[in-house]
């Protein structure tokens, strides 16, 4: 849809223009930009995130040897292969500590499909997905499950943000078999993020949270949603270890500044 007050087009969509001689009309670049805007804001991108980019990504410098971290670079790296080389038929699964940036990586992906591609994308908080299943229940509500469920299910970029699973119920393991399955079988692109370990191989230092606790196996972390779910998701993404430590607390907070008499 073109802008009514665009001034190259005068509201048309159509710009008047001259080749050889040749009096010609070309789409105005008006469409393009209300199309991006569009695409944003049904997006659904958080408030929060709505500034995540790749060039404010801060590939944090590690703390033993002062480089930086190497993690967080080659998540980055992942990141900017997926859009660039996109459409794809992968999705990425973005793992690690709670801080280290994943959904920070994770909307830049989808910011920069949108802005360069003109790609349909949508975030979903995972937990905020199943209470609005939920509540679509409620004979009250304005909403079905068809209403909350179809996007989820038919857009072209889906990203489940804070994959939960640890002791999901059975009604948490059904409703996420019949998105995974039904994006799989559509060969649908999916980004995830969750806040899990991987495995390490044998001899290497362990993987803790920030808090010392040992951060649990991604593979036994999936299995809780199933076998055939986790055995999919390997198969629809791509796994970003990412490890460092909590950014919100170790920058965020070291950088607040308060006037107090």
């Amino acid at each position: 849809m073109a802008k009514k007050d665009c001034p190259a087009c005068g509201g048309t969509g159509w710009k008047p223009g001259d080749t050889l001689g040749v009096r010609r009309v070309t789409r105005c670049d008006c469409q393009e930009s209300e199309r991006t805007e569009l695409l944003l804001k049904e997006a659904r991108i958080p408030p929060r995130y709505e500034h995540c980019a790749f060039e404010n990504f801060d590939v944090r410098k590690d703390r033993e040897t002062g480089e930086a971290n190497p993690s967080l670079r080659q998540a980055k790296v992942w990141a900017e292969a997926f859009v660039r080389e996109y459409p794809i038929d992968i999705g990425l699964l973005f793992v690690g500590p709670a801080g280290v940036g994943k959904t920070h990586l994770a909307v830049a992906v989808l910011r920069e499909l949108m802005l360069r591609k003109g790609i349909e994308c949508l975030f979903y908080d995972f937990l905020k997905l199943l209470k609005d299943i939920r509540d679509s229940y409620n004979p009250v509500s304005q909403t079905s499950e068809l209403t909350v469920l179809q996007p989820v299910l038919e857009v072209e970029v889906l990203l489940l943000d804070e994959l939960a699973a640890s002791d999901p119920t059975d009604w948490v393991r059904e409703t996420l078999r019949h998105i995974i399955n039904s994006r799989y079988n559509q060969k649908k692109v999916t980004l995830i993020t969750t806040t899990h370990g991987v495995d390490e191989p044998p001899g290497r230092r362990e993987v803790r949270m920030p808090s010392g606790d040992s951060l649990p196996s991604l593979d036994r972390v999936l299995s809780h949603l199933g076998l055939e779910i986790s055995s999919r998701l390997y198969e629809m993404c791509k796994v970003v270890q990412m490890s460092s430590d909590d950014y919100r607390k170790s920058i965020k907070q070291a950088g607040y500044k308060l006037h107090v008499e």
